[in-house]
């Protein structure tokens, strides 16, 4: 289907630590489609962010198909899963993985420059900044930023270049409920906008009250995959 962005059929994943076995995912199926604002939730262990890790080419599954855009991820070349996830993809890392030597401003415009966009780079990466409350902050390393301050920035790099869809691990986790509302939002916003599509995975109520779909993992599957109203659907309806 057009509006399936994502399809995992019986993804298994396993991890071998000597002669130990972990079964991280155990037969998943789950479809993300066209405009999702998606929530992954579950206790620890769950296989969240394998899950993320698959859907991102990150990793690949032990056995399983998994398709992005309609690309079995297992029939790609290392190189070609790189370009999938340069041109098409966003990441939000609980890492953070921003690049020490260069400042908040460079972290969001590397990007885009290592995507082609041209000499209205600078522009763009400083408006996201912007719209994240980090406009003063631009010329600051990693290590003069607070963690919530490198999260924003880690947002800021993930959505500058409005990829297809953007996967996020924990992306309010070291925020206060301010931010995390205006990260929410600035998300939302960008969904609504510029036809991008959300999977968090996350542990934050917060993040789940704006979630449109909830999909819940216990030992590697899902259990439960819930459409629902988020905030921002409710407040528009409160509106019209």
């Amino acid at each position: 289907m057009e509006n399936t962005l994502v399809e995992a059929t019986d993804v298994k994943k396993d991890f071998y630590t000597g002669k130990i076995t972990v079964n991280a995912l155990r037969g998943l199926d789950l479809n993300v489609h066209k405009g999702d604002f998606l929530s992954i939730v579950g206790p620890s262990g769950s296989g969240k962010t394998t899950l993320l890790n698959l859907i991102g080419a990150l990793d690949v599954a032990t056995s399983g198909e998994v398709k992005v855009f309609g690309k079995d991820l297992s029939s790609l070349s290392r190189r070609k899963r790189a370009d999938l996830r340069l041109k098409s993809l966003g990441f939000v890392f609980q890492a953070y993985n921003l690049v020490p030597v260069l400042t908040a401003l460079e972290n969001v415009e590397f990007v885009l420059e290592l995507q082609g966009v041209g000499k209205e780079r600078r522009e763009r990466a400083q408006a996201v900044l912007e719209d994240l409350s980090l406009g003063e902050l631009g010329d600051r390393r990693p290590n003069e930023l607070s963690g919530g301050q490198q999260q924003r920035v880690a947002v800021a790099r993930a959505v500058a270049s409005r990829p297809r869809l953007v996967l996020a691990d924990e992306p309010t986790a070291n925020l206060d409920s301010e931010n995390a509302k205006t990260l929410l939002e600035m998300m939302r916003y960008l969904r609504d906008e510029h036809d991008m599509t959300f999977v968090f995975s996350t542990h934050d109520p917060l993040v789940v009250s704006y979630a449109s779909r909830v999909v819940t993992l216990r030992d590697g599957r899902v259990v439960s995959d819930e459409q629902k109203n988020s905030i921002a659907e409710d407040d528009e309806a409160t509106v019209h």
